[in-house]
């Protein structure tokens, strides 16, 4: 039976007894599942599972192939169902946790950087899964796929998802950034756009003991003139809602932000109330000469309060990284597949996320050993090198080296498609009203 041990030995050794077979086994005794000992026993079927994520979901008849083992898909996919999500959550969550805490030569003025970002994926259009997480608006019934909400963390330089979050599609991405907060640990820093940017996000941060840099929210209203009045001082329109402490530099300042009035919909009332009243953040203005882009400049909010300790040249700068998240959802939508799953369930499909967690950070494991031997950068070894490393069964092999990408920081881009699509309409009416008419069409012919 191939599995993905292997590979992993070459990668981290330490992190292999978390999918060994005894890891495995003494997971499911703890959680109460019994099995037979078959080809298509627990350990098996994980790493069955694995193989198969690992190359883009493909189909199940095709495992056979992979694994050297005779098994029907249909066999497989019961004993897929039959394991529990806890082991799945588990074994992603401690290999997730062990991962990150084993990489910790990239830090940022000694603390640990988490992007935070919020995206989407499709499924198969089954009832149980409409339900449970919707579709967009503007698709009919019967026309469209359920679109599930993800709330995704990622150590900003080792490119480790630390944890994701599931949810219905109609969800804000605040609703669920606070439950990835017991993920990190005191002094780490949160890195994220205007989204995440509110008073409770950012007093809940301070309560966990966590450093925040996020993009000002498009509504907030900033004035860099000191002893500047605010809102809460004169009654008038147009006037922050801070007030302005200290000038740090130029559109540089401290200012105090007051606990607003109302409560927002994803936060509790017990949560709200346990708020403070007052908080101390930090107000920047940077401006941004780079050819072709769109932004002129961008203010920012953070907890990081020590103008020389922490200069405004170097938290802008922590901030453009902020879109590495981006590029690292692209590798685990587009490169892995997780765009449009394919369970019918939603157990299955919450196992399959798990599973693409898993498979994400085994790529991104081979990706920082590939980096220290090479002596580059994580961010600039080929994310795809890495997972076709990982893809074909092998016997133990050492790692070799990976394409390494150039530096573009500049890179400039146009969000187009050059290649044309087929010009077939989209389905804007259910199936069976459409095989009506084409059968009527027809017969009339």
């Amino acid at each position: 039976m191939v599995t993905i041990l292997p590979a992993l030995r070459q990668v981290r050794e330490d992190l292999v007894q978390m999918l060994d077979r005894p890891m495995v086994e003494r997971l499911c005794h703890e959680l109460g599942y019994r099995w037979h000992d078959r080809t298509l026993n627990p350990f098996n079927t994980l790493h069955l599972f694995i193989l198969q994520v690992l190359n883009r979901n493909t189909a199940m008849t095709h495992l056979p192939h992979l694994s050297g083992e005779r098994f029907t898909a249909s066999a497989y996919c019961q004993a897929r169902q039959r394991l529990p999500l806890e082991l799945f959550k588990r074994l992603t969550d401690s290999f997730s946790r062990k991962a990150d805490s084993s990489n910790q030569d990239y830090r940022w003025q000694g603390r640990r950087v988490f992007l935070m970002d919020g995206s989407g994926f499709s499924m198969p259009d089954e009832p149980g899964l409409q339900a449970a997480f919707g579709q967009p608006s503007g698709q009919r019934k019967g026309c469209g796929f359920p679109v599930a909400h993800l709330l995704a963390m990622m150590n900003a330089d080792t490119g480790l998802l630390r944890d994701a979050v599931l949810s219905p599609l109609n969800t804000h991405d605040m609703a669920k950034a606070s439950a990835l907060h017991p993920a990190m640990s005191a002094g780490d820093i949160l890195v994220a756009d205007r989204a995440f940017c509110s008073y409770p996000h950012l007093a809940l941060c301070l309560q966990a003991h966590l450093h925040a840099v996020f993009r000002m929210h498009q509504k907030q209203i900033v004035d860099f003139h000191p002893h500047r009045p605010s809102m809460s001082e004169v009654l008038g329109k147009g006037l922050p809602t801070s007030r302005w402490v200290q000038r740090l530099g130029r559109c540089d300042q401290l200012v105090e932000w007051v606990k607003p009035q109302s409560r927002p919909l994803w936060m509790s009332t017990e949560q709200f109330a346990r708020l403070p009243e007052k908080i101390l953040v930090r107000e920047l203005k940077l401006r941004i000469r780079q050819p072709g882009c769109r932004v002129r400049e961008v203010l920012l909010v953070t907890t990081l309060l020590d103008p020389v300790e922490y200069p405004a040249a170097e938290i802008a700068r922590l901030y453009r990284n902020r879109w590495q998240i981006e590029v690292d959802l692209r590798d685990l939508k587009i490169t892995l597949g997780l765009d449009a799953l394919k369970g019918h369930s939603l157990d299955v499909v919450n196992k399959e996320l798990q599973v693409y967690v898993l498979v994400y950070n085994l790529v991104r494991l081979a990706m920082l050993k590939a980096a220290r031997q090479q002596q580059v950068h994580p961010s600039r070894i080929s994310f795809i090198d890495a997972l076709r490393w990982l893809q074909p069964p092998k016997p133990r092999v050492p790692l070799p080296e990976l394409v390494v990408n150039p530096e573009r920081p500049d890179r400039i881009e146009p969000r187009c498609i050059k290649r044309r699509k087929k010009e077939f309409p989209y389905m804007t009416r259910p199936r069976g009203e459409l095989r009506k008419r084409l059968k009527r069409r027809l017969d009339a012919a």
